[in-house]
C-alpha cells in the first residue's frame, strides 16, 4: 500500500492506518519524494558515515510562495486544517530533519494565518509556522514552514552543523550540496560545492554524466522503484507508514505547543 503524504488527516487516523497495515501483513510506504535526491541521498550518507562529526543544530525550511498572493480566491487549499500549511508543506521537512537527524523529542512551535479572507471567504487554516525542536541526539533544530514565502518556488533547504563539518543543500539547486569539513590549513577550508553524479545514490539509474542533473519527475521514479522493490521483497520500505506516523504526531505536538504556549514532549502525544 502506497498513500501520499500525509498519512492520514490527522494522528488519529494514521495511528488507525498504521495498525490496519501492520496486523493484515501488507507492505507500505508514504510517499515523500523529496528527500529521495541524489543530493539529499548523499547527505544521509555523510552524516551516517560520521563525516562531520556529531551533529549540533539543523535549520530546515520549506517554503512556497503559492498563496503569497492575498488577492487569490480560496480554495480546497485554504479550508480544513490538513490542507493548510502544517498539512501540506510541514509534512515534507519534517520527514526530511527526521531522516537527517534523527529522532525529535520536543517542540515548541508558533502558527499563523496571515491573510485571514480570501475573496471574502474566511480562511480555516494556517499560512505559516516555526517550531524549534530538539533531537533524541541532543541536537537543536529550527523548522520553518510557509506557504506565503514571496519569491521562494521550491525552498525545500537545510543546513546541518556537526563537530567535525556542515551541509548545505537547497532543492532550487537540486543537484548539488555544500559540504564543509574541518580537516587541513585553516587558511584553504570553505564551503566545497559537490555535484550529484553516477556514484550517489539512485543517480546512475538516469544519466552516467555528472552534474547534468535530475528532476522532480525523478525523485517520483525513484519512490515508484522503491516501492516496487517493497513489494519483491515483501517488507515495509522506508518511510513506511510508521514513518509518517512520527510525523503526523510531531505535527499534532506543534498544534498542541501553539495552543497551550508551551514546550511539548512528543512522546506524550
Amino acid at each position: 500500500m502506497l498513500c501520499e503524504k500525509p498519512l492520514g488527516l490527522d494522528l488519529a487516523q494514521s495511528r488507525a492506518m498504521l495498525k490496519a497495515a501492520e496486523s493484515s501483513g501488507c507492505v507500505h510506504m508514504v510517499g515523500f519524494n523529496y528527500i529521495r535526491t541524489p543530493a539529499s541521498q548523499l547527505a544521509r550518507q555523510i552524516i551516517a558515515n560520521g563525516e562531520i562529526g556529531d551533529i549540533t543544530f539543523l535549520r530546515a525550511e520549506h517554503t512556497e510562495d503559492f498563496l503569497a498572493d492575498a488577492s487569490l480566491p480560496g480554495d480546497w487549499r485554504t479550508q480544513g486544517r490538513s490542507n493548510g500549511n502544517m498539512g501540506d508543506l510541514a509534512p515534507h521537512i519534517i520527514n526530511a530533519a527526521l531522516a537527517l537527524a534523527g529522532p525529535i523529542t520536543s517542540v515548541v512551535a508558533d502558527i499563523a494565518t496571515i491573510h485571514k479572507t480570501r475573496g471574502g471567504v474566511p480562511v480555516t487554516n494556517d499560512d505559516q509556522s516555526a517550531i524549534l525542536c530538539r533531537f533524541a541526539n541532543g541536537a537543536m533544530g529550527q523548522l520553518f514552514i510557509s506557504r506565503i514565502a514571496t519569491g521562494r518556488k521550491m525552498g525545500y533547504a537545510y543546513e546541518i552543523y556537526g563537530t567535525k563539518g556542515s551541509i548545505r543543500f537547497d532543492q532550487e539547486d537540486q543537484n548539488a550540496i555544500w559540504l564543509y569539513q574541518v580537516e587541513g590549513n585553516e587558511g584553504r577550508r570553505g564551503f566545497a560545492r559537490i555535484l550529484t553524479g553516477p556514484l550517489h545514490p539512485d543517480y546512475e539509474a538516469f544519466c552516467l554524466g555528472p552534474g547534468h542533473g535530475t528532476g522532480y519527475q525523478d525523485q517520483i521514479i525513484i519512490e515508484a522503484r522503491d516501492f516496487l522493490q517493497a513489494i519483491h521483497e515483501g517488507e515495509p520500505r522506508w518511510p513506511s507508514f510508521r514513518d509518517g506516523m512520527l510525523v503526523n504526531q510531531i505535527i499534532e505536538a506543534s498544534w498542541l505547543s501553539h495552543e497551550k504556549r508551551s514546550w511539548i514532549d512528543v512522546a506524550d502525544v
